[in-house]
Formats: structure tokens, C-alpha cells, sequence
């Protein structure tokens, strides 16, 4: 299939795919006018593309993890996602649970002792720079 072919099916517009290819992420074959041409492991590397930047991933990370035939080749750049997703994950709860209050709190800002210590823990000491 052409560039535009690919890009259609996936909704992308044909700027991104050449970008993921000078980026490593795809190396499409080319036919005898040095068009590019795209075929199933082509579309299984975009959708494995799309499925990393769902999941958080940088293209760089994703370059890295698709260089080798397993990903898990690079244990450790998994895992180090893992832990950047479960504080991002902590972060979105507490604010969550801040909304929820402030929803559900009869109280102004200023009269809620639980909005006061959510303010005060916020303000750095002193001499912090």
C-alpha cells in the first residue's frame, strides 16, 4: 500500500509516518520509482507504534524497544516506565480526591480545615530556593 493508503487507515496524516521513518520507527520497502510501499508488518509496527504512545512512551523509547526482535531486551527502560506511570498515577488520585472534596465540602476554601492542610503541605519552607 502508498503512504497515503497507510495513513488513511490509521488516521494519520502521511507527515507523521515520514517522520517515524526518520526516526528509525519504520523502514518502508520502495517500489521502482523509489515510492514507498507498506505492507502487513508495516501495519502491525504502526499500530505497535500507536499502542506505545497510548501507553506514555516516548518515540525515542519506542525506537529503543522496537531495535531488537523482544522488548523485553530493555527490562530496564520498562520498568523505569512503570514507575513514571505509577507516580503519575498517585498524582492524578490526589487530585482526584481533592476535587471530590471540594465538590462534596460545604465549606469555602478558607473555612475547610482539609483544603487549609492541602494549601499549607503545598507552600515550601523557607529558604528553599
Amino acid at each position: 500500500m502508498t503512504i497515503g493508503e497507510l495513513a488513511e487507515r490509521f488516521g494519520l496524516p502521511a507527515h507523521v509516518l515520514r517522520y517515524w521513518e526518520s526516526m528509525g520507527l519504520l523502514e518502508p520497502a520502495r517500489d521502482g520509482s523509489g515510492r514507498r510501499t507498506y505492507d502487513a508488518s508495516d501495519l502491525a509496527r504502526v499500530a505497535l507504534i500507536l499502542m506505545g504512545k497510548e501507553a506514555g512512551l516516548t518515540l525515542r523509547e519506542m525506537r529503543t524497544l522496537m531495535s531488537t526482535p523482544n522488548p523485553m531486551d530493555h527490562r530496564d527502560l520498562l520498568i523505569r516506565h512503570v514507575a513514571e506511570l505509577e507516580r503519575r498515577i498517585a498524582q492524578s488520585r490526589a487530585a482526584k480526591d481533592l476535587i471530590e472534596h471540594a465538590l462534596s465540602c460545604p465549606l469555602s476554601f478558607a473555612e475547610c480545615p482539609h483544603a487549609q492542610a492541602r494549601i499549607a503541605a503545598r507552600i515550601p519552607p523557607a529558604g528553599r530556593v
